[in-house]
């Protein structure tokens, strides 16, 4: 059974400054993502990183987020600075060991198959 664990979400004030991290095991071996929900919205791809570091980051938050993975801890993190309203969500983390995700017309395209169970990141 593959467990995915979400932290680091909270409320904040626009312009400050979330790290969101999810634990696993054996990270150097999966494709891996940050997803986000919004109420009455779907389930978007923010951020999306391989095992070579190759990085994926959705318009809206280039430049303001930043996704890494630390192997040795096998934790995943998204570093998101200059929050905004539109930024409130329920935050997940996703993975997969051998399905690539990939980009179409910008977005993120993939159907990770492990979830976390999400963090919430509310921003006034």
């Amino acid at each position: 059974h593959v467990q995915l664990v979400e932290s680091g979400g909270g409320s904040v004030e626009a312009g400050e400054s979330l790290r969101l991290s999810c634990v696993g095991s054996d990270f150097s071996r999966y494709y891996m993502a940050w997803f986000r929900e919004a109420p009455g919205k779907g389930r978007e791809g923010v951020a999306a990183i391989t095992g070579a570091d190759v990085t994926y980051y959705t318009d809206s938050v280039k430049g303001r987020f930043t996704i890494s993975q630390d192997n040795a801890r096998n934790t995943l993190y998204l570093q998101m600075n200059s929050l905004k309203p539109e930024d409130t969500a329920m935050y997940y983390c996703a993975r997969d060991p051998s399905n690539a995700w990939s980009v179409v017309d910008g977005a993120l395209f993939w159907r990770p198959r492990y979830w976390g169970q999400g963090t919430q990141v509310t921003v006034s």
